[in-house]
């Protein structure tokens, strides 16, 4: 398996959400992790960051964020992030956002994360 650099957009605190437990298991299997959120707090080890951050070299961002929530996120993640993919979890799915991604060269994932990497389809 290559390690793959995975923003986690709607990063968490709080256990029982998605993207809190994806976080521990990206890590658990060697992915390095970029929490994104709203809430300062350590996941998994790191720092959860605010805002929009300059990230190099990303693999994958994996949202958590319903479609409403995603809207300010769209240039950041399409013309700074420039991910290989954007995995769309259960609940995030956004067709707009999603043909966007496309025409950006960027492959569409409507999936879960924890299943894929449980599935070793990561």
């Amino acid at each position: 398996m290559i390690p793959k650099k995975t923003v986690i957009l709607g990063a968490s605190t709080h256990e029982w959400r998605y993207a809190y437990l994806a976080a521990y298991k990206l890590a658990t299997y060697g992915h390095e992790i970029v929490p994104i959120g709203i809430e300062e707090g350590v996941l998994a080890g790191k720092e959860i960051v605010i805002g929009q951050p300059e990230i190099e070299e990303v693999h994958t961002v994996t949202m958590y964020l319903n479609p409403k929530n995603q809207t300010e996120y769209y240039e950041y993640i399409l013309d700074e992030l420039q991910p290989e993919r954007i995995v769309f979890n259960p609940g995030s799915e956004n067709p707009d956002f999603m043909e966007m991604a496309k025409d950006h060269d960027i492959e569409v994932v409507e999936g879960c994360t924890l299943v894929m990497l449980s599935q070793g389809l990561y």
